[in-house]
């Protein structure tokens, strides 16, 4: 949704904040689906539950491309956004049984790697036929994909039995563990940044670089390509320790969303800047893997507060450097707002850092 913006504040005569609400509402989605289905499909098979998902995405993302008014564009998206996390939470814990000894966040970040190459080619072509034809016609066609990976995941993934059986009292254990909250913090603030300035490329690119429409294309493409390198390489770093590789990619997306202010002056440094920045998807398996780690109990839980962990953050990202906006910031000054939010992500990592660190030293006692 995020590159149609604009196409869709044209047809609905509202502004690029009102737009960013059909973004918002598919995170608040994501945010009360993962939870609810996680938990209602946590001793189903992974396959049948990821077939129920995939059956949902079919419907509601064709209802969004019939919207008549951004009320029920809000609405679908809404709906959409309902069994996407579910979705992605069952196939990375289905990486995670599969995965050999010390293999588990590379694993789980092959999952990760097909968001990530469909970054490259989905959201590049997405613009494309938004701005020639209509953006329409891109959520009709994010519908025909859906059943379409339906039939592949019937065909392909394999019907196998959960690691381990789940019950409801080691689910909301979760809950309890204070390290689990702060780790989840890197990804609610920091990974807000990410979408912060994603949100806004677009914006950015027409008001401040002043570059040809086409070369939106080419950003999303540079962003896709780079989380799909960051996805890879991060997912081997973090089998070795994913808690300081996550530190340091945080310092490096500060840096990065600061010097996205001046570079969006100049396309080809706007680029570059885009594709590091999109280097930090790379975050999400490590938070996955950290979180496992931490709560070796109840995983469709951690699953579950994983993709709302994201997708609060995919809410919080668009509103506010929305605020910012409405405020009388130019697009391309969201990079200081998304560096806000990476220090606060920083500083959530810095928690987390500590209390492992004293939990080592008692477990080595031990």
């Amino acid at each position: 949704m995020m590159p149609m913006l604009p196409l869709i504040s044209e047809t609905f005569n509202s502004t690029p904040s009102q737009s960013g609400y059909a973004i918002s509402a598919y995170a608040m989605g994501v945010v009360a689906g993962a939870p609810v289905f996680m938990l209602a499909t946590a001793n189903m098979k992974k396959r049948t539950a990821l077939l129920i998902f995939l059956s949902m995405m079919c419907i509601s993302n064709t209802l969004s491309a019939f919207a008549t008014s951004l009320e029920q564009l809000v609405l679908f998206r809404f709906f959409s956004g309902l069994p996407h996390g579910a979705y992605f939470g069952a196939a990375i814990l289905l990486a995670s049984d599969i995965a050999p000894a010390g293999k588990r966040a590379s694993f789980m970040s092959k999952v990760f790697m097909g968001l990530t190459i469909a970054t490259i080619v989905g959201v590049p072509i997405v613009t494309l036929v938004g701005q020639y034809l209509s953006w329409r016609y891109c959520l009709a066609g994010a519908g025909g994909l859906a059943f379409i990976a339906f039939i592949c995941v019937y065909k392909v993934v394999p019907n196998v039995k959960n690691a381990q059986p789940s019950n409801l009292i080691n689910e909301f254990g979760v809950l309890k563990n204070k390290l689990v909250w702060s780790i989840l913090g890197i990804a609610i603030i920091g990974f807000g940044g990410v979408f912060c300035i994603y949100t806004y490329i677009a914006d950015t690119i027409l008001v401040t670089t002043e570059t040809p429409a086409y070369t939106i294309s080419i950003a999303m493409i540079m962003f896709g390509i780079g989380s799909t390198l960051g996805n890879y390489l991060l997912g081997k770093a973090a089998d070795k320790s994913a808690i300081k590789t996550t530190g340091l990619v945080l310092v490096g997306t500060i840096v990065f969303s600061i010097a996205y202010v001046s570079a969006s002056h100049h396309i080809w440094l706007l680029y570059a800047v885009i594709f590091f920045i999109g280097c930090s998807i790379g975050l999400a398996p490590l938070i996955q893997s950290l979180l496992m780690e931490v709560s070796p109990d109840g995983h469709a839980m951690i699953g579950a507060l994983v993709q709302c962990a994201f997708n609060v953050a995919n809410a919080i990202g668009p509103w506010v450097g929305g605020i910012a906006i409405a405020q009388g910031a130019a697009p391309h000054q969201t990079g200081y707002v998304a560096a806000a939010l990476f220090i606060g992500g920083l500083m959530m990592w810095l928690l987390s850092y500590l209390q492992i660190a004293q939990k080592q030293p008692a477990a080595e006692a031990c």
